[in-house]
């Protein structure tokens, strides 16, 4: 599976990023290590949109605290970047794509991580999957 992760990232050149405690919708509880990723550096947090692919090294789910009845599924990940986006896409690419039903890859992004702007990793079809990788 493919998957995608919007996320503050700190150090956008790096080789490698590990990313911790992530919320985790549309499948993306199911990320392993091997699965391809791409990184959306937050647009909430000053970030730019795409910038980059990723190869996930490890994977690690975060356990449930006890207590807690309903709790969000959250994952550990390590990345190794693998391509740099050459060109941009952001929130303002994608909002004009919210006819939730038209089955365009835009729209499943702008689904995805704008309508519920919280950080996440998202799992990707593979129409989005190929639209992304026009990006690098």
């Amino acid at each position: 599976m493919i998957f995608a992760i919007k996320v503050h990232v700190i150090a956008p050149g790096a080789d490698t990023w590990v990313f911790d405690e992530q919320k985790t919708m549309y499948q993306g509880k199911q990320v392993r290590a091997g699965d391809t990723i791409f990184i959306f550096d937050s647009e909430n947090e000053g970030g730019s949109g795409l910038i980059a692919k990723g190869l996930v090294l490890a994977s690690d789910p975060t356990p449930k605290k006890a207590g807690i009845e309903r709790q969000t599924p959250r994952v550990s990940i390590t990345v190794q970047r693998v391509a740099v986006s050459t060109r941009q896409l952001g929130r303002s690419d994608l909002k004009p794509f919210s006819d939730w039903d038209d089955g365009r890859p835009q729209t499943e992004l702008n689904f995805k991580f704008y309508r519920q702007a919280t950080n996440k990793i998202v799992g990707l079809s593979e129409a989005a999957a190929s639209f992304l990788d026009g990006y690098f």
